[in-house]
């Protein structure tokens, strides 16, 4: 495992980084194949581990804590982070700090970041209630060992929020499609300019760059390097950057761990060339030009309080237009649960808007859930999923009558 040096420290860190947030986080007997795959990412190298108080409800920070315990935690760093649109006092950002060492069973976090901090009226907010201050005590106590934030939002905040404090480290979402969005690749430079490390978070765009590419995509990837996976080149985008310190990789298997770490054994700073970077160029334009929506499946927005399921309506809508032979409405209805007990679908949207503070893409939700329902539900579209429930609920109570003649109880 290849590290980049930090800095602010001097600390190396693996060049690939675990983020935990997609990992199964109850109680299921996935919790233990998880915990097995973040002990053996350690093994493998892989020091930075990045969680959140607000992931599944805390279980997620808990499942990091198991995995972590006893003889890994001295080969890991920890990176959490503290919700700033959750504290309206600096006695709920001690609480929360409190449950995050509980729950991450140690006494001190490596990193500690401001979850989605968007700009500098924000930061004002917090250091007005006293939260810096606290920060900056507990980093003398090395209860909290570096002191940033993760960042969703435009390029002049980021600009403004990035000079305005001087941060240990700082986590934006960065890859080969999102290189002019949020912070930008000159936000990525202004911070490496200034000495602060910079995690990549979302590298594969929550696997829209890895799973359904247009043929047009894989085939000039493959013309370029066939050995080369879809996820192997975005990563080696990214890790051909100077200023990347750490990318984040939500793996989710024995199988993605190793090849990721493989790449990450690989990849230098400068290491693409130039008909390589023409690739990118190449697969970006066939990409945007074919994304509705830019939604990564982040799920910040969810759970909808009407039950629409948000990130999956816009993934219908984007593969019908990227993917050959996505169905269209047909796969919508039955990604979207047409004969299950609560639908998603996307005209189901009261718009309420509690989901658009949300979204770290900014999207416009109600309006785009419009546009979703527009295309995907035509007129006939609600009759016939009406009638199609009609007769599996007939078939359900033809079923129940038939088992019931011979068990009057049961």
């Amino acid at each position: 495992m290849l590290t980049r040096t930090n800095p602010k420290n001097g600390e190396a860190l693996s060049a690939l980084g675990f983020g935990v947030m997609r990992l199964p986080s109850k109680k299921t007997p996935d919790e233990t194949g998880a915990v097995a795959l973040l002990r053996e990412a350690v093994r493998s190298g892989v020091t930075y581990f990045d969680t959140a108080f607000v992931y599944s409800g805390g279980r997620n920070e808990q499942l990091l804590g198991k995995a972590l315990s006893g003889e890994y935690r001295g080969l890991a760093r920890i990176a959490t982070k503290l919700p700033p649109y959750m504290i309206g006092k600096l006695d709920a950002a001690k609480k929360m700090l409190a449950t995050e060492l509980a729950r991450l069973q140690t006494d001190h976090v490596d990193y500690y970041l401001m979850h989605m901090l968007m700009d500098r009226a924000m930061l004002d907010r917090l250091a007005g209630l006293g939260v810096l201050a606290w920060l900056e005590d507990l980093k003398r106590q090395g209860v909290v060992r570096n002191i940033g934030f993760s960042f969703h939002g435009v390029k002049d905040d980021f600009a403004e929020l990035i000079r305005a404090y001087p941060w240990d480290l700082v986590q934006i979402q960065y890859n080969y499609l999102d290189e002019n969005a949020q912070a930008t690749r000159d936000g990525l430079r202004l911070a490496a300019s200034l000495g602060i490390p910079v995690v990549v978070m979302e590298p594969l765009r929550g696997g829209q760059l890895v799973a359904n590419l247009p043929e047009e995509v894989l085939s000039a990837f493959a013309a370029a390097h066939p050995e080369w996976s879809p996820a192997e080149w975005a990563l080696r985008w990214l890790w051909d950057q100077p200023e990347v310190t750490v990318v984040l990789s939500g793996m989710g298997d024995a199988k993605e761990l190793a090849e990721n770490v493989r790449i990450a054994a690989e990849c230098r700073p400068g290491s693409l060339g130039e008909a390589e970077r023409a690739v990118f160029e190449r697969v970006k334009g066939i990409l945007l030009e074919k994304t509705k929506v830019p939604c990564t499946g982040c799920y910040y927005c969810m759970p909808c309080p009407y039950g629409v399921d948000i990130p999956g309506c816009f993934q219908q809508l984007n593969d019908k237009h990227r993917v050959k032979g996505a169905h269209g409405v047909f796969k919508y209805a039955q990604a979207l649960g047409a004969l299950s007990a609560r639908p998603g679908f996307a005209s189901i949207c009261t718009e309420c808007g509690k989901c658009e503070p949300k979204c770290p893409q900014r999207i416009a939700i109600r309006k785009e859930l419009k546009a979703v329902a527009r295309e995907m539900e035509g007129p006939l579209f609600r009759p016939v999923v009406g009638a199609a429930r009609f007769v599996m609920r007939s078939g359900r109570r033809r079923k129940g009558e038939v088992h019931g003649e011979g068990h009057p109880h049961g």
